[in-house]
């Protein structure tokens, strides 16, 4: 989200802010971005959401998602668990644990560790945000008995992003809701549909675009309907997808907020 957004969201009465996180996005000839990621830098999520944090006093934070596996479990636990004290609570971790083989390669992290290993990635995360000493014998991430910290607050809430069906799935097993992108409505209730097939009755957060990209047009009140109606409690409104200008973005929100009534 672009800086200047951030107050007018919260004057507008949006419920969150969310970033995404990219190591990099390849640029050797010949690579494909069927994935369509924005062609820019991004910049680190915690550390925008710090700021974020510094300028807006209810609006939740959100990371929309982090690729976990990128960080040690410890490191990404102390600085999520840091940002959601200064801020009086108000994290939300949205993990993924990465597709893009180049970041991979990059951060000298296999990836066979997804699956298996970022499960255990996530009970890290948790026994580091639980009381009292960490302790945590596993084949990927033994942590010896030791004081972690800080604590957050309360055991922050673990979104998982998800695409494949197994990802879901997984979601549903050891998580507190799923993050999905967009694609199609037809893919949306899918993925809903594997989702609660696997027990999962958490959050569901749905991360579209703005007027003008496929998710929400032209009638924006009608299928924010049809999203509830699916059981989707949030949806993440990505504006790096259109490559909005400030000017458009801020136009984009407003527009929102009339027709949602909250302005």
């Amino acid at each position: 989200m672009t800086f200047p957004l951030v107050g007018v969201g919260q004057r507008f009465g949006f419920h969150s802010v969310a970033t995404h996180d990219r190591l990099l996005v390849p640029a050797t000839p010949g690579w494909r971005n069927d994935a369509g990621l924005p062609e820019h830098a991004a910049f680190d999520a915690l550390e925008t959401l710090t700021w974020v944090a510094a300028v807006t006093d209810h609006v939740s934070l959100v990371t929309g998602v982090v690729d976990a596996l990128f960080q040690p479990p410890v490191l990404l636990a102390r600085r999520l668990a840091t940002l959601d004290r200064l801020s009086g609570g108000r994290v939300t971790a949205g993990l993924g644990q990465g597709w893009l083989p180049e970041e991979f390669a990059v951060s000298g992290v296999p990836p066979s560790r997804r699956g298996r290993g970022f499960e255990e990635y996530l009970a890290v995360l948790r026994a580091c945000w639980a009381p009292g000493p960490v302790e945590h014998d596993g084949p990927r991430y033994p942590v010896a008995r030791a004081l972690v910290g800080p604590k957050p607050g309360r055991p922050l809430p673990i979104l998982l992003g998800a695409v494949a069906p197994e990802a879901v799935e997984r979601a549903a097993r050891i998580a507190d809701g799923l993050i999905i992108a967009f694609l199609s409505w037809e893919s949306t209730e899918e993925q809903l549909r594997i989702y609660r097939a696997a027990g999962g009755d958490g959050r569901i957060v749905l991360c579209a675009g703005p007027p003008g990209t496929a998710f929400l047009e032209p009638t924006i009140v009608k299928d924010l309907g049809r999203a509830a109606d699916l059981g989707v409690t949030e949806v993440i409104w990505d504006l790096t997808v259109a490559g909005l200008d400030v000017d458009d973005q801020l136009a984009a929100f407003e527009d929102l907020a009339f027709e949602l009534g909250t302005c």
